[in-house]
């Protein structure tokens, strides 16, 4: 999260409103829910999991074993479970 000042970014009217309730005090001011992303897409993140998840099922429909992957990708029995049985294509 950025630090701007609001003299440099906002109306003098609204800023006198603000200081109707917040005076020399740090503020959050979210973004509208139309705006936020979902978690790993700005950065990628999300798609190098899906990529790896898909090489995962791929692996485990030719024949590897849950264990063999669990070892292969230093995840869990459990979470290779999960990824293998889902749904997700």
């Amino acid at each position: 999260m950025k630090y701007m000042n609001a003299n440099k970014v906002l109306p003098e009217k609204l800023i006198m409103e603000i200081q109707k309730y917040v005076q020399g005090e740090t503020i959050y001011i979210p973004k509208p829910e139309t705006k936020y992303q979902k978690w790993g897409m700005s950065s990628g993140g999300r798609q190098l999991l899906d990529l790896r998840n898909k090489a995962i099922r791929n692996s485990f429909n030719a024949g590897s074993s849950i264990q063999q992957l669990s070892e292969e990708y230093y995840l869990s029995v459990e979470s290779i479970k999960k990824i293998v049985y889902s749904h997700k294509k």
